[in-house]
């Protein structure tokens, strides 16, 4: 626990930095690296042969998205259909997903023993991620270039609420378990106190970050679906790594794991509240 809070007080600062001060494209290459350090990860969960032959296709679809789909900061302020199809398939990726963590184990049965689904699973889990927080970050850059970082930085914040929220309901008056061959310990009292946490702070930082929804009606189903999305993506990772027989996904930040066991959460929460945010 020691080593956790410590490392959280340093990169908690150098991620809020890079999202407040990095140039555009200075940004997309950071994510661009992080979503390819995951993607490494990730070729654990497929079982392959060679991890490195395994990465390739990831990243050449990766290559090719930036190919096809525009990036620049005037068509990310300006999304084509692409750009919404993409946080489409991210989003109803994970409520897919989720379904297959729920019924954990029976579900594995349909997917375990395939290593092109396994593949397609990664794609599906961080490629959407990548570009949702792009897109997030690039909003209104030519005018305000702290608007895009603020709702980035929402995104987190309440994903980071909502996991706080639901550890300490969770460990006060947990009694139903959620996904008991997943996580025995996520259980729904705490999912509550992390969506009602979630939404205060989701609140207080919209206030204070002057960030505009259509309606408080809007505010609340789009930070309410976010963070139960966020929370079942969690159980999504721990699926992965219960099927591979892996506790982390790697030992690359110490005392939290991988890129992956940090980020669970946020990749299913950022094409889910991009898409809403935009559409609504």
């Amino acid at each position: 626990m020691k080593q956790r809070i410590i490392t959280a007080l340093i990169l908690a600062p150098l991620v809020i930095l890079a999202i407040f001060k990095l140039s555009l494209p200075l940004f997309i290459a950071l994510i661009a690296m992080v979503t390819l350090i995951g993607f490494w990860e990730w070729t654990q969960f497929v079982d392959a042969k060679s991890r490195v032959l395994a990465l390739i296709p990831s990243i050449a679809v990766t290559i090719a998205s930036f190919v096809f789909i525009p990036s620049d900061a005037f068509s990310l302020n300006s999304l084509t259909s692409a750009h919404y199809t993409l946080l489409a398939i991210g989003s109803a990726w994970w409520i897919i997903s989720s379904v297959l963590a729920i019924t954990y184990p029976r579900s594995a049965a349909c997917w375990q023993n395939s290593k092109l689904l396994r593949h397609l699973f990664g794609l599906l889990t961080l490629l959407p991620f990548l570009w949702s927080i792009v897109m997030l970050r690039a909003q209104g850059v030519t005018v305000d270039p702290y608007h895009g970082a603020k709702l980035v930085l929402y995104v987190c914040f309440i994903v980071w609420a909502a996991d706080s929220g639901a550890y300490f309901a969770g460990k006060s008056m947990g009694k139903r378990k959620m996904a008991p061959h997943v996580s025995p310990n996520k259980t729904i009292e705490g999912l509550v106190g992390g969506i009602l946490t979630a939404l205060l702070v989701g609140w207080g930082t919209a206030q204070w970050f002057d960030i505009e929804f259509s309606s408080t009606t809007a505010f609340v189903l789009i930070t309410l679906v976010t963070v139960v999305i966020s929370v079942l993506g969690d159980l999504v990772e721990s699926m992965f790594k219960r099927v591979s027989g892996i506790k982390d996904s790697s030992n690359i930040i110490p005392g939290h794991g991988g890129v992956l066991d940090r980020i669970d959460s946020l990749t299913a929460a950022f094409p889910v509240f991009a898409l809403l945010y935009f559409s609504f």
